[in-house]
């Protein structure tokens, strides 16, 4: 079983780093995370929905670590440049 976040993680954090006009602390993206809508699926049915989305969001148990790297990278809510 794997969660989904709707929306994904990516355009969640991406919309309050916009709203509040800087980069998100450890904390706020630990409580975006936490406060996100998720629903638990079939593994397979999850990876079917990231295909369809278009990209693979980020791990939400390393969601600071990997918020940080897509920051660095400069990449828009679907993961692209």
């Amino acid at each position: 079983m794997s969660l989904v976040y709707i929306p994904a993680l990516i355009p969640l954090l991406l919309k309050k780093e916009n709203e509040k006009g800087s980069p998100l602390t450890e904390e706020e993206v630990i409580s975006v995370r936490d406060s996100a809508t998720c629903i638990e699926v079939a593994s397979d049915i999850a990876f079917t929905m990231a295909e369809c989305r278009g990209y693979f969001d980020i791990n939400p148990e390393k969601c600071w670590d990997e918020w940080r790297v897509l920051r660095k990278k400069g990449l828009d809510s679907t993961g692209d440049k």
